[in-house]
């Protein structure tokens, strides 16, 4: 038997081929809900029952054909299947399959996700503006600056999750009322990062490639010049 995982940070029906594949070659697919992810598997042409009952082993050779796709997401379901299925002249019966993979920073979706149901759900966070969280973004800041002095690693990876909060808190904020999001602040310092690093990203616009740290520091703030006087250089379109 198989059992398919499935991250909840990908679009449905992006898996892998060798997912594909076992699905495809299962003699039955089972699920324990019809997700987004299910569906998009059915409508590949794939049959999956729906069942709410857990996983057992089949006797003889028709353990081999079961495929089971895990809720969306919970590995830990999984791996408690797996052990539970896995025990004397059982083990070996039993693959576990991560049918997608999170890229990184996928985990920045749980964080938006997370953030604007507590703007929905949550009293005190729905009632706050920019005004009201400002303190907090200096605070946060400052902390982040502390963690940074201490040399504590573990320290400075909580500070700053708590100053990427108020990233996301004000984005989703402005969301509501300012006509843009934390998509368009990401895209915002994406684009930025490109259009002054052209030594990485668009080197053949150069009549000279910066190598030192103080000509590519000099290159950044000519460039940041140039933005602000409504001069910026466009990318190369390659």
């Amino acid at each position: 038997m198989r059992i398919v995982v499935i991250s909840p940070r990908v679009a449905p029906g992006i898996l892998t081929l060798a997912t594909w594949d076992a699905l495809r070659d299962a003699s039955r697919v089972v699920a324990t809900e019809k997700d987004p992810h299910v569906h998009a598997i059915v409508a590949s042409g794939i049959d999956v029952e729906i069942s709410s009952d857990a996983p057992a082993l089949e006797s003889g050779t028709a353990a081999d054909g079961v495929l089971w796709i895990a809720p969306t997401g919970d590995a830990e379901w999984a791996r408690t299947v797996a052990d539970d299925l896995m025990s004397g002249d059982e083990v070996g019966k039993v693959e576990v399959i991560f049918g997608s993979y999170d890229v990184p920073g996928a985990s920045l979706i749980d964080l938006v996700e997370v953030m604007d149901r507590l703007r929905r759900e949550c009293p005190w966070t729905a009632e706050q503006t920019h005004t009201s969280l400002a303190r907090y973004v200096l605070e946060e800041a400052q902390e982040t600056f502390e963690a940074l002095e201490s040399g504590d690693s573990e320290h400075l990876r909580e500070e700053l999750g708590d100053l990427l909060m108020q990233v996301v808190f004000h984005s989703r904020i402005a969301e509501e009322a300012e006509g843009w999001d934390v998509d368009d602040v990401t895209a915002g310092i994406t684009a930025k990062l490109v259009r002054r690093n052209p030594h990485v990203f668009a080197p053949e616009t150069l009549d000279h490639i910066p190598t030192t740290s103080d000509e590519i520091d000099a290159q950044w703030q000519r460039i940041k010049q140039q933005e602000r006087a409504g001069k910026i250089p466009p990318l190369h379109d390659h």
